[in-house]
Parts: structure tokens; sequence; C-alpha cells
């Protein structure tokens, strides 16, 4: 298996020593501190998680800067407003429960849903949120922790981490395969938020801290590098972006791995010996506007053998971008 790993490993190794972030746990750790996050872990405090996580659930479909420019402008959903909002007369049946909310169906534009003679009193549209889509996954989202996780986020990770871990191939399945129905969360978005949250809570959590190490995002920049790269060709199963990267032979099976042939530690003694997030990390930083700004679409042209050219250049680009990477956050 290695061998057929051999050139995936060196490409990725590289970029790993050009891109990796060798603060990335503490960068995390500080984010979280920002905004209160680890204090609400220790507390057990469900509604400012869940506010958390609803306002990094809005990052979806579009830049970092739209969404960010939006949520300044008109804020997020939060837990108690919609708490507040279904503890009134609420008429429609869509929001009695977690299972009944599916097949909503609500649409900002045309102030449609699949109950419509329940729309003009009902609390979901009130919220100034980016579109339907949005308004949709935060009450999908506060429905599942009210029903599902007992309003206790904390209570419920700990328990999808400690209850059979060893039945599941990767220890963030527990946390993504029941998330995963809650509408409009992809897995790139619960892979980003919920390792943040576990790798940077994760003193006294060993089981949370493992997940958060396991846990990879695949956005469209970290697959098309490795389709670019022809990694998927060779050593994977191609397909295009979606669902397909979590499946067997996909992207996030591809680069753990690799993360297992790649020490972690000499880029920081304090990481584990074996990293995913990490490597994914470095990819996503490598190919990002945000980071070292290479292999994307704004810089190949995908009708040449990027391929081919790639380890050549990434010996020549390491003179020029090693003094970058350092900078780059």
């Amino acid at each position: 298996m290695r061998s057929k790993l051999q050139r995936p490993i060196q490409i990725i190794n590289r970029v790993c020593e050009l891109a990796g972030s060798i603060n990335l746990i503490e960068d995390i750790k500080a984010d979280l501190d920002a905004h209160n996050i680890q204090q609400a872990i220790d507390q057990r405090n469900t509604p400012r998680l869940f506010d958390w996580l609803v306002t990094n659930f809005s990052y979806q479909g579009v830049s970092d800067a739209v969404a960010r420019s939006y949520l300044d402008k008109h804020g997020s959903a939060s837990w108690s407003a919609i708490q507040r909002a279904l503890q009134q007369n609420v008429s429609c049946p869509r929001l009695r429960s977690y299972r009944s909310f599916h097949g909503c169906r609500y649409d900002k534009t045309s102030l449609t849903c699949s109950e419509p003679e329940h729309i003009e009193r009902c609390p979901l549209p009130n919220h100034k949120l980016r579109n339907g889509r949005l308004n949709q996954t935060a009450y999908s989202f506060f429905l599942f922790v009210r029903d599902i996780a007992n309003n206790d986020l904390v209570g419920w990770i700990n328990h999808q981490l400690t209850e059979q871990p060893s039945l599941s191939p990767t220890y963030q399945d527990p946390l993504i395969a029941p998330l995963r129905h809650v509408y409009g969360i992809s897995d790139k978005i619960l892979s980003m938020t919920l390792s943040s949250i576990l790798l940077g809570a994760s003193s006294g959590r060993p089981h949370w801290f493992q997940a958060g190490v396991d846990m990879i995002a695949i956005d469209t920049l970290v697959h098309n590098f490795m389709h670019r790269t022809g990694i998927l060709a060779e050593s994977g199963r191609p397909h295009t972006y979606g669902v397909e990267c979590y499946r067997e032979g996909g992207c996030a099976q591809l680069i753990r791995s690799v993360a297992s042939n790649i020490n972690a530690q000499r880029f920081n003694s304090s990481f584990p010996m074996t990293f995913p997030r990490f490597v994914q990390h470095a990819i996503w930083r490598f190919c990002s506007a945000e980071g070292l700004n290479f292999c994307n679409g704004n810089r190949i042209d995908d009708r040449a053998a990027c391929h081919l050219l790639l380890p050549i250049v990434l010996f020549m680009f390491s003179f020029s971008a090693k003094t970058s990477c350092k900078t780059v956050t």
C-alpha cells in the first residue's frame, strides 16, 4: 500500500513543509478563547455553543468576506430567539419535533414552504439570515439539540465519542453521521467547526482531541488539488466534488492514508505523530488565496497536465515560499 502512495506521500509531505501551520492548535484555542467557547464547554452552556456553531454554519456557499459582512449587518439566529419563538402557540406541524421538521422547504425569495397555510404565523422566516436554507438549518439544528441531544451538546458529544467508538472507521463518524441529517449542514462545515471545538477544548478530554485530530474538511480547493496532482486517479477513486469525497477511495480516505505516513511531530513536537487534520489544512493553505495561493483555479489552467509539473514546481517554489509561508496565519 505504501508503494502505491509513494508519490502522494512525497507531494503532500512537501506541501506540509511549505504550508503546514505549526501553530494550528494554538491558533484554534486562541479563537475559541476570544469567543468564550472553552468556558462554555466547561460550563456545558448549550445556548452559547449553539450560537457559535450556527454562526459558523453561515459560512457556506459564499466567500468568508461576504458571509461575515452579512452577519455583521443582520446577525445570526440564536438559541434564545428560537426557543422563545417555539414556546409560543406555533401551529405548523413541521415545528413540533426534529423528525417532523423534515421537508419544511422554506424559500426566502418566494416566501413559500411545504405548509403554506401556516407560513403567516411561522416564526422561522422572522430571522434575517442570508437565505432560507440557513433559516431551516438553524431550526433543524435547534430541534436536534433539543430532541436528540436533550439540550446538552457537551453531554451528547461525550456520549457519542465514548459509546462503542471502536465500531466506527474513524473517530469523527459518531459525531458526523447523526449531524449529517440536520438540514443544510455539509460534511465540510461539520468537520471544520467540530474539529475546532474538539482540538481547542481537549484538556482532560482525550476522546475529543483524537476526534479533532482525525476530522478532515474537504472543500473544493482540497478536492481539486487531489484531482490536479493526479493523486485521485492514481491512488483513489476519481469523482466529482461532493459526498464521494468522504466515501471509500475518496479524498478524505486518501489524506488519512497519507497522513499515517507523515510524522507531524517534525513540524511541532506537541502534535500527535499522525495528524490528518494538520495535513488536510496544509493542503488548503497551499491552495487558498488566503494562504500561499498556488494550486487553485486562478493559478492553474486545467487544460494542462498539472500533475506532471507539480513535483518540479514544488521544488522550485520552495525557495520563494518558505519565507512567506511563515507569515501566513
